[in-house]
């Protein structure tokens, strides 16, 4: 599940305005960098550690009984299976490499760490090996996130990206027949809501900067240009979405409590307070317990809002599989990952935690009978990588600082940019700043 970016940077913004045993457990066969190389699967033995960051309770149980089939598969490959919080898995995971003690063989971690791991040389390129061997059915978004360096660094599991949500009874009401293909339909919209629907609000905007990017993107922005080495989250397209985001607020959104948005979004929607959010997968079922939507089929799903390009895109999200390079049971990971990753093992997944698949195989009719799914497969097309830089992450929080200054009208649009793109500097020390 996705809240956002990170809860941490969250509140940096509002003050300012180990003991896994992977890499030395097991007698495996791996170890060498030409472990690659394909070897008789039957053959190979070992221990593997596995840091799934599911949710323990809802999501974790699935990967456990893929784990018990995958150890019936390979009787001589044992798996040591840790859940740790994604919450406080990044920082575990680089102190564990950095140290070369107690990291995992394989470790399940968000798309947009990929380019870190891989340039700090965390995480094993998988070209070749029997852990990727065959990219031709992976949805063409997931696979672009674990490129880094004309490399491939993972191998995707499961996929979500940022549509529209809608509420197909307050859109009735106010006599709308199709959700909003653009921001300037979305504020008229939202005004129709807001005249024919009493106490109801067209939408409630996320003030986490992941949210902001469909913005950039729909106007061809994005934090930076890596092959111009440039920042470019204050050009001119930048500013113009921005300033879209900003006008959306003022005229369209319930006013956000910056303490506790998400969940006061969460209770707004569920509650029938709002019309449509742009929000992920990951929270249709939070939604579906709400008196707006239980027991009935008032759950629209749609593509973000296109931008003045007239392109409808969002990030891709979701979560890989990634090999530790310091693992001394490659083999036995490489088989573990392709296991994980299968279609078999998908569309597993999908039935029991109804996440979002990333090969397109395992999309079937059994699959698809799951509303979420089904109304996200689509706009997955709209969805495109976050820029491949190490530091990706840590732009996030001078973005949303700055951010949450623009929605409370502390800041200007540009001046706000400017003063991100001045903190993004600090961070690409090699890129221009304009």
């Amino acid at each position: 599940m996705r809240r956002g970016i990170s809860a941490v940077a969250m509140a940096a913004a509002i003050v300012l305005g180990a003991t896994a045993c992977g890499g030395g457990s097991g007698s495996g066969s791996g170890g060498t960098q030409d472990s690659g190389k394909a070897k008789d699967p039957a053959q190979v033995s070992g221990t593997v550690t596995y840091w799934d960051t599911s949710d323990a309770k809802v999501e974790a149980p699935a990967y456990k009984a893929l784990i018990a089939a995958f150890e019936a598969k390979y009787p001589k490959i044992k798996v040591n299976y840790q859940n740790v919080d994604f919450t406080t898995v990044e920082q575990k995971f680089k102190t564990a490499a950095q140290s070369g003690k107690g990291a995992p063989d394989v470790i399940r971690t968000d798309v947009g760490l990929i380019p870190e791991y891989a340039s700090l040389h965390y995480i094993a390129p998988l070209d070749g090996t029997p852990a990727l061997t065959d990219t031709s059915d992976f949805v063409a978004g997931p696979l672009n996130t674990t490129k880094y360096d004309g490399k491939s660094y993972a191998v995707p599991s499961v996929t979500d990206t940022l549509g529209l949500l809608y509420n197909k009874d307050l859109f009735a009401k106010a006599g709308i027949t199709a959700p909003p293909t653009t921001w300037d339909e979305m504020v008229a919209d939202a005004a129709k809501v807001k005249a024919k629907v009493p106490g109801v609000a067209g939408t409630y905007m996320n003030p986490d900067a992941y949210f902001l990017l469909p913005f950039l993107f729909g106007e061809g922005a994005d934090l930076a240009d890596p092959a111009a080495k440039k920042v470019t989250v204050n050009s001119p397209a930048a500013v113009k979405a921005v300033t879209e985001a900003k006008k959306i607020y003022d005229t369209s959104s319930l006013k956000i409590d910056f303490a506790n948005a998400y969940d006061n979004m969460q209770t707004s929607f569920k509650t029938g307070k709002v019309a449509m959010l742009i929000q992920g997968p990951w929270s249709v079922g939070d939604d579906l317990t709400g008196p707006a939507f239980k027991g009935k089929d008032n759950l629209g799903y749609a593509p973000v809002p296109a931008g003045s390009t007239g392109k409808a895109l969002a990030p891709t999200g979701g979560q890989d599989l990634a090999v530790y390079q310091g693992s001394r049971n490659l083999d036995a990971a490489y088989l573990f990952t392709q296991f994980m990753t299968s279609t078999a093992s998908q569309e597993q997944i999908a039935l029991k935690n109804g996440t979002l698949p990333t090969r397109t195989s395992a999309y079937t009719a059994a699959v698809l009978k799951s509303p979420q799914i089904a109304g996200f497969k689509p706009i997955l097309d709209t969805a495109r990588p976050r820029v491949a830089l190490p530091q990706v992450g840590s732009l996030f929080t001078p973005l949303q600082q700055q951010y949450i200054k623009i929605l409370q009208g502390k800041t200007s649009v540009q001046d706000g940019l400017d003063a991100a793109a001045k903190d993004f500097g600090k961070l690409l020390p090699d890129f221009t700043v304009q």
